[in-house]
């Protein structure tokens, strides 16, 4: 037998044996769908896919880190920033301090008063004493000007006596100075009112008018106050 007739002999028998498989399945595919129908009809039933309807666990924590990021947002935008906080931190303490300077300087015043007030207290707390007192320096001054010189130089006694007076004004006149109380004569200076009392006037050749030409009873002051003004005469215009 040649090359060709195999081949063809080969050919012819496997037509034939699929022909003889194929009409040996189909019965039996008919068989097994008859006595298994649910089989078939599970294979004809269309696919159905089925959806949760829960939401997934990480679905809650999406939702609420969303709606936590708006929040988070507003409660940003609502707090004030560091900057402002500063700035109004430092015009607080600017006000504070401007307050702890005024307070500091209202008590060194209060200070200075008290202790102007209390030196002022302590200098003429004797003023009316001293005042008293000068009606005494007043009269010694008076005993020593009536005594005339001729009759100390030819009386001792009366000398001695003119002596212990002076002594007895000078004192008197170093305890008022110690307490601050001194004595002034103006004369020859220009007419205060303030520190002066005018007893007369009286026109004077060569002496301006206004000015002291006299002083009849020397004045006191205590401190920078007039304790008793001098009384004095002064030169008038003439007429």
């Amino acid at each position: 037998m040649s090359t060709a007739q195999r081949l063809l002999s080969s050919s012819v028998r496997s037509l034939a044996a699929r022909s003889l498989h194929t009409q040996c399945s189909r019965p039996l595919l008919n068989v097994i769908r008859t006595r298994t129908p649910a089989l078939s009809s599970v294979s004809q039933t269309p696919t159905r896919r089925w959806y949760s309807t829960e939401k997934s666990e990480g679905a809650p924590a999406e939702e609420a880190a969303g709606e936590a990021k708006p929040a988070a947002e507003s409660e940003a935008a609502a707090e004030p920033k560091t900057e402002d906080l500063l700035a109004e931190k430092d015009k607080q303490i600017a006000q504070l301090q401007d307050s702890y300077r005024r307070a500091l300087a209202e008590a060194e015043n209060v200070r200075q008063r008290s202790r102007k007030e209390v030196e002022q207290a302590a200098a003429f707390a004797m003023t009316r004493f001293a005042k008293d007192l000068l009606e005494t320096a007043d009269v010694l001054t008076i005993a020593l000007k009536s005594v005339p010189e001729a009759e100390k130089a030819s009386n001792e006694a009366l000398k001695n006596l003119c002596e212990g007076v002076d002594m007895t004004k000078t004192a008197l006149l170093k305890t008022f100075a110690r307490f601050g109380v001194e004595p002034y004569e103006p004369v020859g200076e220009k007419f205060d009112p303030n520190w002066h009392e005018a007893i007369f006037q009286t026109p004077m050749e060569g002496k301006e008018p206004g000015t002291v030409m006299a002083c009849m009873k020397t004045g006191y002051k205590i401190q920078d106050r007039v304790l008793r003004p001098a009384q004095v005469g002064v030169v008038k215009a003439p007429e």
